[in-house]
């Protein structure tokens, strides 16, 4: 039910491009550029800068991305509502994921969610542990999985599973035999780390810390975004990694890589996030449980 442009204006600013917005929308470039004109004339005033192939708000343009932002969560809210008062869960979900729980653990429960609701539709944006609990805050996600404890007062959130965080080495690496590996032993090989905002990363150096090592004094070879890019550079043998065992236990299993267990272990929790003062649809409710108890069964598995 939101006016059109404001829909328009919102993608714009969000990508600070048209193209992209564009995309997103599946609208003509110039069709897009045809909506902002209507609006900047609406409201008889510029809302973004442009210049030197790049666009950025204006003062006016940040005011008018606050209300759009509140106006299009009404919106979105009242269309959920009226859905639910004919005892449909139907409509769209914006979800969150940090990338280990998106690549390895959320893909079955949204294709079995789909499969039961089919009138949903989810769309999962990607990003680390930090970046997702932001967006929730900003109204921008209905909810967000991380990796990390919530750190936002604006938002709350749910323990969904454990995960186990374990040192992953190729099978020629030099602490590929033992049965455990603790914190000390860890300070004389290569590291490969997440990067930081990574709820890995997070956890991972609070452990060290609680081993009364400092992580500058790691022997850190590179920082890397990505549990795939993690998993393919250690197993060449250049360093060891910290990852969740869901993200490794098929290769593990495979030989590619060799788990082993930390000492002590490191055990951390994976949550479920969600702005503290919004309304919750009953949409959100359902996933929200029904990601629960599958998360925690594919945690364990």
């Amino acid at each position: 039910m939101a006016d059109r442009r404001l829909q328009v204006f919102h993608a714009v600013a969000k990508n600070l491009s048209f193209t992209k917005a564009a995309e997103a929308l599946f609208m003509t470039q110039p069709a897009v550029t045809f909506q902002i004109k209507q609006l900047e004339e609406h409201c008889n005033t510029r809302l973004f800068d442009r210049g030197h192939g790049r666009i950025s708000l204006t003062s006016a343009g940040e005011v008018v991305l606050e209300y759009a932002e509140r106006i299009l969560s009404l919106s979105a809210e009242l269309d959920t509502r009226l859905k639910e008062m004919t005892g449909e869960v139907a409509g769209v979900l914006l979800i969150g994921a940090s990338t280990t729980i998106a690549e390895y653990l959320l893909p079955p429960v949204l294709g079995e969610f789909s499969s039961r609701y089919p009138k949903v539709l989810p769309r999962l944006f990607v990003a680390n542990s930090e970046i997702v609990e932001h967006r929730v805050a900003a109204h921008t996600l209905d909810i967000g999985f991380i990796e990390s404890p919530a750190h936002l007062a604006s938002v709350a959130s749910d323990v969904c599973c454990d995960d186990e965080l374990q040192m992953v080495c190729a099978p020629t690496h030099p602490l590929a035999g033992l049965k455990s590996v603790s914190a000390q032993q860890l300070t004389q090989h290569p590291f490969v780390s997440r990067e930081s905002g990574s709820g890995t990363r997070e956890v991972t150096d609070h452990w060290f810390e609680k081993q009364d090592i400092r992580t500058d004094s790691l022997n850190v070879l590179m920082e890397l975004g990505s549990p795939e890019a993690l998993k393919g550079l250690v197993a060449t043998g250049l360093g060891f990694a910290i990852m969740s065992r869901a993200t490794v236990a098929r290769a593990a299993r495979l030989g590619e890589v060799v788990a082993i267990p930390l000492a002590p272990r490191l055990i951390r929790a994976l949550s479920v996030v969600y702005p503290r003062e919004k309304f919750r649809s009953r949409l959100a409710n359902t996933f929200i449980e029904f990601a629960k108890q599958r998360l925690k069964t594919a945690a364990s598995g």
